[in-house]
């Protein structure tokens, strides 16, 4: 699992300073939390487990070498505009051999996220994101784009650690789904 950005690279800025790097991260670390006290825990790991940057193709090389089932990449909106609000769920752009488990992974994720916490759902959407282009021949991927920093009911629903732990639930539980 790509936790996204980190080191030097904040990413986005919210309101009140909120960083999508320490957003990014907190989320990581509940999911692998959840996952080791799970009855059968999964073989996930993260890309990074602190505040430090690592590169982009680092970060797909790291989960090339672990012979990864699954890439997914945690990230946080930012608009200029105070109201812009929902999640966004993105797939690589190129076809591969894993498009279809990309989408349906990506569809599900956003469904799922939609219906337990009420999120406005903005779309699965097709990018050429550095991750996903150098990840989408090996395993099925996502960018997930956990809503907005610059809304005033996100940026504040991101800071509470139960709120974290349900959204890391939630993506755990849709990892459990692609390996069963």
């Amino acid at each position: 699992m790509d936790v996204g950005h980190g080191g030097k690279d904040s990413g986005a800025i919210g309101i009140n300073g909120i960083k999508e790097k320490d957003v990014a991260l907190n989320i990581g670390l509940e999911i692998i939390m959840l996952n080791a006290k799970s009855e059968t825990p999964l073989d996930i790991y993260l890309t990074r487990y602190s505040d430090t940057l690592i590169s982009l193709s680092d970060r797909t090389k790291l989960a090339k070498a672990l012979n990864a089932d699954l890439f997914i990449s945690l990230h946080c909106n930012h608009s200029h505009n105070p109201i812009a609000r929902g999640i966004e769920v993105y797939v690589g752009k190129n076809e591969s051999g894993n498009s279809k488990e990309s989408v349906w992974f990506a569809y599900q994720l956003q469904n799922q996220i939609k219906k337990q916490l009420g999120f406005k759902s903005r779309g699965v959407k097709f990018s050429n994101f550095q991750v996903l282009r150098e990840a989408g021949g090996f395993y099925p991927e996502a960018l997930v784009e956990l809503g907005f920093l610059s809304n005033d009911y996100e940026y504040v629903y991101l800071l509470d650690n139960r709120n974290t732990r349900e959204l890391a639930s939630i993506l755990l539980m849709r990892i459990y789904s692609v390996k069963n």
